[in-house]
């Protein structure tokens, strides 16, 4: 028999559970991860109890209602949340997302023929050790994710599951099964009823997961649906998803640099016009609620795709001075990423040559903004400057030290001022 090492606080709800007269099995993910020898992120519970025989078994326990509705509470035991909820059976899903109503059941079986795919729907005791009644660990051994029972019914009643389809098979680096993948495909345009938030946040697990690229060149139409303005000018979809993919490939698993890559991948355009490309960018990922530091940092990699990165010493300062050191190597990664062929290769070893450079750079601690001066504010403030004047001489002194004329040291800043050592001396600054 199957044996799990499971955390306490949920070994100590299924004996309490099962001591009431309750049976109780683990769910989902957890079970999905133990098998997969991952560390599960939580445990959720499913029990015969109802509702209220919960809040029983767990009197004297810090208890949260949380969806009584639909049969769940969630427990607080050693300072972690267990979600225990009673088996149930599902009812029409009128807006593609929730249940109308649900019927509680004392079966595991009918509330586990409810849910989205085969390696979620799988159940633990650890008496009676693993329930399988839908192919959940043969799908496993197959790296396969699949619906259970009908897809087609399965997507109509929540329209999410298509993206949730997606985002398994990216995060495990799965595949999807034939009949589940076409039918999310033909249910893609009922993703249109979902809210924002919720795509955006299945988007962002899906394309930073390690198969975002072979999942994206599977789900043509669904990023049809998604993204329409910007397969309005492709003819060839499949053509498309397969450039994604493949520069998705290429990409470190960030979400701001993968947004990048897909966004410039479905420009039909290719590299297309940065000024245009980056505004249309930036309303999609406004109108899918993505945050606005996300949408920021996509954007800045957008606009400057086709910017001069050569490996010079000063031009590489002065763009890390300008975009932050982070943003600039993501930059390099993702102009890294979109080349393709042959005839990139040189391209490529410029880039190459400049992140080294870069790294290089930054080991030294450079000066990179007027924080980083040897001469700081309250410095100049005791030479005499005032106000606006004094941003005026920092961004002098930093331009001058990025270009190589001035080295930042307190003395070499103050003479180039022309300006003696205050007395009483001002502050350092960063670097002595």
């Amino acid at each position: 028999m199957i044996r799990f090492e499971i955390p306490s606080h949920a070994a100590r709800a299924l004996e309490r559970l099962h001591s009431a007269g309750h049976e109780a099995w683990l769910v989902g993910g957890c079970v999905r991860d133990h098998l997969l020898g991952r560390v599960p992120k939580d445990y959720d519970i499913a029990t015969a109890a109802l509702p209220e025989e919960t809040l029983a078994v767990f009197a004297g326990e810090k208890c949260v209602e949380t969806g009584l509705q639909h049969g769940t509470v969630t427990v607080i035991l050693e300072g972690r949340p267990l979600e225990i909820t009673t088996f149930r059976v599902d009812g029409a899903y009128s807006d593609v997302r929730h249940p109308d109503e649900v019927r509680f059941s004392r079966s595991l079986a009918e509330d586990a023929a409810r849910r989205d795919f085969t390696v979620n729907a799988m159940a633990y005791d650890p008496e009676k050790g693993l329930w399988d009644g839908f192919g959940g660990q043969e799908d496993l051994a197959r790296r396969t994710v699949r619906c259970v029972g009908d897809p087609e019914a399965r997507f109509r009643e929540d329209a999410l599951r298509i993206l949730r389809g997606f985002r398994f098979a990216s995060e495990l680096d799965f595949t999807l099964e034939s009949g589940t993948l076409e039918a999310a495909c033909r249910a893609a345009p009922l993703l249109e009823r979902i809210a924002a938030e919720r795509v955006s946040a299945e988007l962002e697990r899906l394309l930073t997961g390690p198969g975002a690229g072979r999942v994206i060149r599977l789900g043509g139409p669904v990023l049809q649906v998604l993204f329409p303005e910007l397969f309005r000018e492709e003819g060839d979809v499949c053509g498309l998803t397969a450039r994604i993919g493949d520069r998705l490939d290429r990409c470190p698993a960030r979400l701001p640099l993968r947004l990048a890559v897909l966004l410039l991948g479905a420009d039909g355009r290719g590299t297309g016009d940065a000024p245009s490309g980056t505004a249309r960018a930036g309303e999609i990922l406004r109108r899918l609620r993505f945050p606005g530091r996300v949408r920021e940092e996509t954007e800045t990699l957008l606009r400057f795709r086709d910017a001069d990165l050569r490996a010079e010493p000063e031009t590489v300062l002065r763009w890390m001075s300008r975009l932050g050191a982070g943003p600039f190597l993501s930059l390099l990664a993702f102009r890294r990423a979109v080349l393709s062929g042959e005839e990139d290769a040189g391209r490529a070893e410029e880039i190459g040559r400049t992140e080294a450079l870069a790294r290089e750079l930054l080991a030294g601690d450079p000066c990179l903004s007027v924080r980083d001066l040897a001469v700081d504010g309250r410095a100049l403030l005791a030479l005499g400057y005032r106000g606006a004047e004094i941003g005026r001489v920092q961004r002098r002194l930093l331009d001058e030290v990025l270009s190589g004329s001035l080295p930042n040291e307190r003395e070499a800043l103050l003479r180039s001022l022309g300006k003696p050592e205050p007395d009483p001396p001002g502050g350092t600054g960063r670097k002595p």
